[in-house]
């Protein structure tokens, strides 16, 4: 049975995830990182689109479903559209079904993670090694051989398909 609590919190918890996917409304994040590749904001807002700043810099989602990068099913890399380094090979990448691309298991020394508290909930936030740019998050609800879900802002990404003697 719904009491009063319930239906208020859930529905302060619902209009916030709305805000951040309507409106693209930055939440803080729990921790900073201290990124390799820095830049002032200037630069990284003259370097990206508007959407990948949003999301790159400012911790914001894609709306699921809008990424080209969904329907990518050519054989190749995966990189970071704010510093290029390359995050994900397409060996494992998978239809999660969650509108977002998604891989099991990023390249070696690529990503790192930081604690997500944002939306009233604890999540593990996925960034880029290098730039620190945020990338999406990961989840225990992947396939096998690792069990995680890799769900990325495909406006993060950049493909570059495998040269045809590679494949």
């Amino acid at each position: 049975m719904l009491d009063r609590r319930t239906l208020l919190t859930g529905s302060a918890a619902l209009a916030a995830l709305g805000a951040q996917y309507w409106f693209g409304k930055e939440i803080a994040m729990a921790t900073t990182v201290e990124a390799e590749v820095q830049k002032p904001d200037a630069e990284w807002r003259k370097l990206l689109t508007p959407a990948q700043y949003d999301v790159l810099r400012k911790h914001g989602t894609e709306r699921p479903g809008s990424s080209p990068l969904n329907q990518e099913k050519r054989k190749g890399t995966f990189a970071c559209a704010g510093c290029d380094l390359p995050l994900f090979s397409s060996d494992t990448k998978y239809e999660s079904n969650t509108g977002w691309p998604s891989f099991y298991q990023p390249l070696p020394n690529a990503v790192g993670t930081t604690v997500d508290k944002s939306l009233f909930m604890t999540r593990t936030e996925v960034h880029c090694r290098r730039c620190a740019g945020h990338l999406g998050h990961v989840f225990d609800d992947g396939p096998k051989p690792t069990g995680l879900r890799y769900c990325m802002n495909g406006v993060a990404l950049k493909f570059t398909p495998a040269s045809p003697a590679a494949t």
